[in-house]
């Protein structure tokens, strides 16, 4: 019987829930190099692939890892995603759960909705607000938001303003997402630091075209959908270029 390994990407709520699916599965070994989403590369795992790439009895499995600087793809790694060219694909705890034949509870489905598609998509299929507000919590917990970025969400949005339709907001946290649910609903929202920006909403696909290049390149991503979010890599463009991207990303919107 096949030894399946996993490696796991940027922590949040789905990457925990993978975990533990994984950990209560026979022939399994899962390993967390305790990655956050701007790290969350494929050679942070060399040693795994060196020790397992390319043996009969193994499988790999890549949890939304990007794969910049790997020369050679082991012939039994397999990537699971959802984002940029995968973005059409189920979540990645769904598409485990298929791989391995498991059965996701009612829990288990919301949090691959709020994976892949957010508030939006928890509410489609029918979360309450508890379950809602409960989820999104975790999820951030998850992602090592701690109580003074919650606080520093709060300071940053007091300072919003409105650029063309587009909701803006300028921070010193380095974690977006209790910006995005302190917000929430919004049509057009764009969240940036020094080192990163992501923009949410409306138009995102239109974005996405214009931007394909850096997305292929490796300095931007995207997912969630035709509402989803578009982002920069941490740290891979300069204060200059962030300031002439999200110039651009609201020019863009207003057509």
């Amino acid at each position: 019987m096949k030894i399946h390994i996993l490696l796991l990407g940027g922590r949040d709520l789905e990457m925990l829930e993978i975990k533990m699916l994984m950990n209560n599965m026979p022939n399994s070994l899962v390993f967390d190099n305790q990655l956050s989403w701007g790290d969350a590369e494929l050679s942070t795992y060399s040693n795994v692939l060196k020790e397992y790439g390319n043996a009969n009895d193994v499988d790999i499995y890549g949890i939304e890892l990007r794969e910049n600087g790997i020369s050679s793809i082991p012939a039994n790694y397999h990537r699971i995603d959802h984002h940029n060219d995968f973005s059409v694909k189920p979540s990645s705890l769904e598409q485990v759960a298929e791989e391995f034949h498991i059965s996701l509870s009612r829990e288990q489905q919301l949090i691959a909705a709020n994976d892949k598609g957010y508030i939006p998509a928890m509410q489609k299929v029918g979360a309450t607000l508890e379950e809602i507000n409960n989820l999104r919590l975790r999820d951030r917990q998850a992602q090592g938001v701690t109580m003074v970025d919650e606080l520093n969400a709060e300071s940053s949005i007091v300072n919003k303003t409105i650029e063309q339709g587009v909701i803006v907001v300028k921070t010193s946290a380095n974690r977006f997402s209790p910006i995005c649910d302190r917000l929430f609903p919004f049509q057009k929202l764009l969240v940036y630091n020094k080192s990163e920006l992501v923009y949410y909403g409306q138009g995102k696909d239109n974005l996405t075209s214009y931007f394909r290049e850096s997305i292929k390149s490796g300095k931007m991503y995207h997912g969630g959908g035709s509402e989803g979010f578009l982002g920069t890599v941490q740290g891979a463009f300069s204060d200059k270029q962030l300031l002439s991207i999200k110039k651009k990303l609201i020019q863009l919107n207003k057509q």
